[in-house]
């Protein structure tokens, strides 16, 4: 059976109701570094980072239900999905993320993952500092 290796776990996506509400807790209460925060089309974004060597809480207004994405990087997209698809893996959609294209699934109990390929790792960093709300 081929090796299936994901990546770092780089992001965690979690859904707000809130979203500038949440950065305000996780930065004054939890004392986590405000990366950006970013609103575009009716939609906010913000990167956090909290503890140490753990991954960015992306918090967003725009995911479809309130359980959060565990984002895992792969090297190719392309090869790890066909890996995870020889074991019987079953994708739900692919989107373009702005540090490169993922892939969404979700494990039988409900818990929802990605894998994604970081092909723009650049993004991430132009958007440091960035305070649209």
């Amino acid at each position: 059976m081929n090796d299936v290796s994901l990546g770092t776990l780089d992001f965690l996506y979690a859904p707000s109701a809130e979203v500038a509400a949440d950065v305000a807790w996780f930065t004054e209460v939890l004392g986590a570094e405000l990366v950006f925060a970013i609103e575009s089309g009716g939609t906010r974004v913000a990167m956090l980072r909290l503890g140490t060597d753990a991954p960015c809480v992306l918090v967003t207004d725009h995911l479809p239900d309130d359980r959060p994405i565990l984002l895992y990087r792969v090297a190719s997209l392309a090869d790890a999905s066909e890996r995870l698809g020889e074991r019987g893996w079953t994708p739900d959609r692919t989107v373009d993320l702005p540090m490169g294209p993922a892939t969404t699934f979700h494990a039988p109990g409900g818990l929802r993952l990605a894998i994604y390929e970081p092909s723009r790792p650049f993004v991430v960093d132009s958007m440091a500092g960035q305070r649209d709300f």
